[in-house]
C-alpha cells in the first residue's frame, strides 16, 4: 500500500510538472509554484518540517533561478570575489534558506486562494507576471514576480512586493554588513541559522 507520505509527495510533484507543462509562457512556472504551496498547505503540520522542506525544493528550484538571484542579492562585484568553493556553499544554504521561507510561512491552508492577474507588462527583457493571494477575509498580498526566459525556460529572477519593492534590493541590503574581505562565512552561518530558526519554530 502506498503510504500517504509518498502518496502527497508524489502528488506535490506531479501537480507542479504538470502545471508547468501546462502552457509556455511566463506565468507557467507561477501556476506551477502556486499548486506546490497550496499543497504543502494542504500537508501543514501533519508532515515534518523536512518532509515538507524536500517536497517543495524541486518546484521552488524549477521556478526561480536561484544562482541569479544570489548573485545579485551579493551584487555581482562581491560575487566574483567569493572563491567559488565558498560560492557553492553559499548557494545550497540560499536555496535551503529560500525553500524553508516558503515552508514556513505557508504552513496551514485557510480557504486562501492565489491569483494570476492578465495585466502582465515588459520591462526591457523580462516580463512582469502580477499575482495576489486573496485570504477569505482580509486585503489581499500583491507579488508580481520578475520573469525572465533563459534558453526557452522562464524562471523568475525578482520578486516585487506590494508590486514595487524589489525583493532582491532588501536582500542586497540584508547581506551587506555580512560580506567582508571577499569572506561569505558570516553569510553562510546566519542563513544556517535562519533555516533551523524556521524548523524549530514548527515544532512549537
Amino acid at each position: 500500500m502506498i503510504s500517504r507520505r509518498a502518496l502527497a509527495l508524489g502528488l506535490l510533484s506531479l501537480s507542479a510538472a504538470g502545471a508547468a507543462r501546462a502552457e509556455n509562457s511566463p506565468s507557467a512556472p507561477i501556476l506551477a509554484l502556486n499548486t506546490g504551496l497550496q499543497i504543502v498547505m494542504h500537508l501543514g503540520h501533519a508532515r515534518p518540517f523536512d518532509d515538507r522542506m524536500r517536497a517543495l525544493t524541486p518546484v521552488v528550484q524549477a521556478t526561480f533561478n536561484l544562482p541569479l538571484i544570489l548573485q545579485n542579492s551579493v551584487s555581482p562585484a562581491k560575487w566574483s570575489t567569493i572563491a567559488p568553493a565558498q560560492q557553492a556553499e553559499l548557494l545550497d544554504v540560499f536555496t535551503q534558506f529560500t525553500v524553508a521561507s516558503y515552508v514556513a510561512n505557508f504552513d496551514a491552508f485557510n480557504g486562501e486562494r492565489f491569483e494570476i492577474t492578465p495585466e502582465r507588462r515588459h520591462v526591457g527583457k523580462d516580463v512582469i507576471v502580477p499575482t495576489r493571494i486573496v485570504p477569505t477575509t482580509g486585503d489581499a498580498t500583491r507579488l508580481d514576480y520578475v520573469m525572465r526566459e533563459f534558453g526557452g525556460t522562464w524562471q523568475v529572477v525578482d520578486i516585487l512586493l506590494n508590486g514595487s519593492i524589489s525583493r532582491v534590493a532588501v536582500t542586497r541590503s540584508d547581506f551587506r554588513s555580512m560580506l567582508t574581505n571577499m569572506d561569505a562565512t558570516s553569510l553562510i552561518g546566519s542563513l544556517r541559522d535562519k533555516v533551523a530558526a524556521f524548523a524549530a519554530d514548527a515544532t512549537n
